[in-house]
C-alpha cells in the first residue's frame, strides 16, 4: 500500500477535552472537507485528562479527506502562567513586571517542554523559557 498523499498540515491551540465545532476548529477543518465531529471526539478523548490546559494539535490532512493528528505539550507561555498562577502576563513587558520566575521553575518548565522544543540542550531550552517569560513581563531571579 502506498503512503497517503498529504494535502496540508493545520496547527490549532485548543482547550484540552473541551474542543467544539465553533471557530477555530469548524472553519479550519471544514475548508478541507474533513469530518469535524470525528476530529473533535478523538481530540477530546485524547486530552480529557489534561483539562484546564491549552493543548496544541497538529492535524495532517490527506488528499482522500482523511486526517491524523498529534497532540503537543501546552505552550511555554501557558506553562509559565500555570506555574505562577497568573491569568495573563504584563501588558507592558519590559516596563512593568507581572511576576517573578525562579531559576528552578525555569528549569522545570524547560525539562517538561523539552520534547516539543527544537533543541536537545537543557541550557538552550532554559533560554527559550526565559525569553518567553521576558516577553510576558516576568522577571527571572
Amino acid at each position: 500500500m502506498a503512503a497517503k498523499k498529504v494535502k496540508t498540515v493545520i496547527k490549532l491551540n485548543l482547550p484540552a477535552g473541551e474542543a467544539n465545532p465553533a471557530p477555530p476548529v469548524g472553519p479550519a477543518l471544514g475548508q478541507h472537507g474533513l469530518p469535524i465531529m470525528d476530529f473533535i471526539k478523538a481530540y477530546n478523548e485524547r486530552t480529557a485528562q489534561l483539562k484546564g490546559n491549552v493543548i496544541p494539535a497538529v492535524i495532517t490532512v490527506y488528499e482522500d479527506r482523511t486526517f491524523s493528528f498529534v497532540t503537543k505539550l501546552p505552550p511555554v507561555a501557558a506553562m509559565i502562567k500555570k506555574t505562577l498562577s497568573l491569568s495573563k502576563g504584563s501588558g507592558k513587558a519590559g516596563r512593568e513586571t507581572a511576576a517573578t520566575l525562579s531559576k528552578s521553575q525555569v528549569e522545570q518548565i524547560a525539562k517538561e517542554k523539552m520534547e516539543d522544543l527544537n533543541t536537545k540542550d537543557l541550557e538552550a531550552a532554559k533560554r527559550t523559557v526565559e525569553g518567553t517569560a521576558r516577553s510576558m513581563g516576568i522577571k527571572i531571579k
